[in-house]
């Protein structure tokens, strides 16, 4: 569940077709995403999912799994 709406964040953000994202993409090399890019997507999830990601965190978001666990482990706390 957490994928599917993650996806619709990023299609909205970087105009990408949803075929190409799985959660081994990284944003940066197979999305194009600049930092810009990646803030707007961090605040989509933050919105969506009503959680709240450190900047500590937001670092170590590279692929889209990465951002689906962020998401897992802020929900759960």
């Amino acid at each position: 569940m957490e994928f599917e709406k993650l996806k619709e964040i990023i299609v909205d953000v970087l105009n990408t077709n949803p075929s190409e994202i799985t959660t081994d993409t990284t944003f940066v090399d197979d999305l194009g995403a600049d930092s810009l890019d990646i803030f707007q997507i961090i605040m989509g999830i933050e919105e969506t999912f009503d959680i709240e990601i450190s900047n500590e965190d937001a670092e170590k978001i590279v692929t889209v799994g990465d951002a689906v666990e962020q998401i897992k482990n802020a929900s759960n706390d």
